[in-house]
């Protein structure tokens, strides 16, 4: 346990929120953050700050802001329906390198995982996905695990250095993740390379684009049911992974992301997916990436991940 905290940061105590007032508590005064708390969590949140990933992307910079803005925004909610025992390891500690701060992530989260916690993960750039998957990998086994990205984009690009847009061609190209064990949900075509489309058609990735979520009316419940049929026939002994990207939800409900675009999930649906997350009890481990700060408009995109995490806090059973 001790070499979890020598390599990570403690959260900043001036981020956990208090009215002070016994009739209206706030989550800034139940979530644990001294180490002794760590033993007896059941939810862990771990944030990356660094956005070298997106850098290297040609993306805009500025996410390595976004876990300090989303804490700011959790904290100040209400533990309304939360009853599990929530712990903040804090932010990982950097390296010199993006693929230092990889291994680094990597290694806290395996730990945290192999300790039996849920862990929630605020990026960053979304080139987190490796880590946490490889994480995943290890603790579960590669053909053990499941993997939902719910991005506007593919992220399997081939780059001759990892980026934000290779996280998941790493994991499929070394063998970490099983194709069939992985779904690209909400991917705009538009915003998608042909090459790489095929490329993933051509393993067996299952694909559930922006499109085919909207074919039909009731949006917020095709959403839950597309995912669930495409679930039915695994068993609870697989562990599950999903990765949102603020990418995903459109603009005017997220303004604040990397790579904004007016189309996209809304921010109803966003949460549902989150809540969907929540709902099966083989979800181990939830990130949300590509906060972007600098362009947020009244902490609107932080307040939106903020209210993802407190809904998978709760645990909400659809």
């Amino acid at each position: 346990m001790s070499e979890l905290f020598s390599r990570t940061t403690r959260p900043n105590p001036d981020l956990f929120f208090t009215r002070n007032d016994r009739n209206d508590p706030r989550l800034g005064e139940v979530v644990k953050r001294d180490d002794a708390d760590y033993a007896a969590a059941e939810i862990v949140i771990l944030g990356c700050p660094q956005d070298e990933g997106v850098r290297r992307n040609q993306g805009r910079p500025g996410a390595a802001d976004a876990p300090t803005a989303i804490r700011e925004q959790f904290y100040k909610l209400t533990p309304f329906r939360i009853v599990r025992r929530i712990f903040d390891l804090g932010d990982v500690l950097l390296g010199n390198t993006l693929e230092e701060t990889h291994d680094r992530h990597s290694e806290v989260v395996r730990q945290v995982l192999e300790d039996g916690k849920l862990v929630i993960v605020l990026g960053g750039g979304n080139d987190i996905s490796y880590p946490d998957g490889r994480a995943m990998a290890e603790c579960f086994g590669p053909k053990n695990w499941i993997a939902v990205s719910v991005d506007s984009h593919l992220d399997v690009r081939i780059a001759e250095e990892r980026n934000s847009g290779t996280p998941y061609r790493q994991l499929l190209d070394e063998g970490l993740l099983e194709p069939g064990l992985f779904y690209q949900v909400g991917f705009q075509t538009h915003l998608c390379s042909p090459v790489y489309y095929d490329y993933i058609r051509s393993l067996g990735v299952h694909r559930i684009g922006l499109d085919m979520l909207r074919s039909r009316d009731a949006i917020d419940t095709d959403i839950k049911e597309q995912i669930r049929q495409n679930f039915i026939h695994y068993s609870d002994s697989f562990s599950a992974f999903f990765g949102f990207d603020i990418d995903a939800v459109r603009a005017s409900d997220a303004p604040g992301a990397s790579a904004p675009s007016p189309t996209g999930l809304r921010a109803g649906e966003f949460i549902r997916l989150v809540q969907y997350a929540a709902s099966l009890s083989n979800t181990k481990l939830i990130e949300f990436s590509e906060v972007n700060p600098n362009f947020d408009v009244d902490y609107r995109t932080a307040k939106l991940v903020a209210q993802g995490m407190h809904r998978f806090c709760c645990g909400t059973v659809l």
